[in-house]
């Protein structure tokens, strides 16, 4: 057992007599309104940094009394603007990986002799990485918990990352990207269950509008960096600081991470993987989260991947340039994201997933004109992209929430099965996008014109997938 701090010893011993009070039978509590509140103040007792209840990999559980500190320490912990920002950073690094890079594709075909559609295939490779990677990462920090598992995961990121950042030929690049993918998928998997852990319901579609916000910053900078550090050095300056910023954040999780899970090893790896599988398709508002979840990636990612080639190839701006456009998208999230945390407390979630369905229609019916004309300005191209962006941002939080609420207890499989079949598409996406790249607009736009009509006529059929969509509210849990 973890030595316990003589603040938080006291703190638990009056949990201890509270709760040995209240399990008297055949008392009547004597204490006042305001007397019980005092005593529930006592229980959210928010350790300092020096003062730790248990060790900061130890997850609370047990008694009551110990369920009791758990609820309070998810509490503060869900208000902690350092946990928050660094589950935000975690969400991030797959989005750093694939923008900070772009800007090197093209300088990458003449120094590896590599052709264009075969660099672009760095964007895919890495997405497919993280589509094999999220399922080991979910049973693992279900298993074992959260924090041994993203330290093995961005240990395993860090690694490919140097190697790609001094990789001589397009393979080992692409095998690097591939590895490093798998690393990064911890951080997707693990962010989100975590956020299961700690929230439901509006809080947690609240923190997932916060990390979103913080995941932002990555699109809406990185190709901006990345450009110039291609500009200023060479191809390889954007991959080693995508090694370095994996560094960074290693220590970043050191600090402010808290393990926010008990582990369960009880059974067998492949028994428990099992169950967990078959728990989340037994609930219809699971599969339907999941079903608006995974097409929409798929549009975005096929234009990332092209958009140097869109912007550059066919439409004929510089490459710095290109980092400013690119940064219209990201500020596009940004600002999905903050309409949506401001729209969750006057709205259900149900209503806001209803808007951002309804926002990647109206982006893909005009890609679905613009493909068939094969000509349109680029700011009427580039808005439609935009507008998909903001949609995203404020339809992932929301039915992210919906996908994850049932399942508290499988949450890191549940997030990985979620995040594995967004990431097979987005990457199925980014490399056919890459494939049938041609040098017109209609190749360019087709794949993310298609998958917003996918994403809307999922949502009209919800009526035939899932009869109710319901939340549970923290009551519910604390009595569960």
């Amino acid at each position: 057992m973890p030595a316990i701090s003589a603040d938080a010893g006291r703190i638990i011993g009056r949990c201890h007599a509270n709760c040995g009070a209240s399990a008297r039978p055949g008392r009547r509590s004597r204490h006042t309104r305001s007397r019980q509140a005092r005593r529930h103040s006592d229980l959210e007792y928010f350790p300092s940094a020096r003062t730790r209840v248990l060790d900061r990999n130890t997850a609370i559980g047990g008694t009551a009394c110990g369920r009791a500190n758990q609820r309070s320490l998810k509490t503060h912990l869900a208000h902690s603007r350092r946990f928050i920002i660094t589950l935000g950073l975690l969400t991030a690094i797959a989005a750093l990986t694939v923008d900070l890079s772009l800007p090197a594709i093209p300088a990458m075909v003449d120094a590896l002799n590599t052709s264009l559609s075969h660099a672009q295939q760095i964007v895919g490779i890495f997405m497919l990485g993280m589509s094999v990677g999220q399922i080991p990462s979910g049973l693992a920090s279900d298993r074992f918990g959260r924090l041994p598992t993203i330290y093995a995961g961005m240990g395993l990121f860090v690694t490919a990352a140097c190697v790609a950042a001094i990789a001589n030929d397009i393979e080992v690049l692409l095998a690097a990207r591939f590895v490093q993918g798998i690393g990064a998928a911890s951080a997707i998997v693990i962010s989100r269950a975590v956020v299961r852990d700690i929230a439901t319901g509006k809080d947690a579609a609240r923190l997932m509008s916060l990390m979103t916000m913080i995941f932002t910053a990555a699109p809406v900078i990185a190709p901006s960096i990345g450009a110039l550090l291609v500009a200023h050095w060479n191809w390889r300056a954007p991959f080693i600081v995508i090694a370095a910023s994996g560094f960074a954040l290693l220590f970043a999780v050191r600090s402010n991470l808290e393990e926010t899970h008990t582990p369960d090893a009880s059974q067998h790896p492949l028994r428990q993987l099992s169950f967990s599988f078959r728990e989340f398709f037994s609930h219809r508002q699971s599969v339907f989260g999941l079903l608006l979840l995974i097409v929409a990636p798929a549009g975005h990612m096929s234009v990332i991947a092209v958009s140097a080639a869109l912007t550059v190839g066919i439409y004929g701006y510089s490459i710095t340039q290109y980092g400013m456009i690119f940064a219209c998208a990201g500020l596009s999230i940004l600002a999905g994201s903050i309409t949506n945390r401001w729209l969750i407390v006057r709205y259900d979630v149900v209503q806001l997933v209803t808007l951002g369905v309804a926002l990647i229609f109206t982006s893909s019916a005009q890609l679905v004109i613009i493909a068939w004309l094969d000509s349109a300005p680029f700011w009427w191209v580039w808005s439609c992209v935009c507008l998909y962006m903001f949609a995203i941002a404020i339809l992932m939080p929301n039915t992210t929430v919906l996908a994850l609420d049932p399942l508290p207890r499988i949450a890191g499989v549940a997030s990985s099965i979620i995040g594995t079949t967004q990431n097979v598409l987005g990457a199925s996406g980014a490399i056919l996008g890459a494939l049938i790249y041609n040098g017109t607009i209609r190749n360019t736009v087709i794949i993310m014109a298609t998958t917003g009509t996918v994403t809307a006529c999922v949502f009209l059929l919800r009526p035939l997938i899932v009869s109710e969509l319901k939340l549970h509210q923290r009551e519910e849990l604390a009595r569960n």
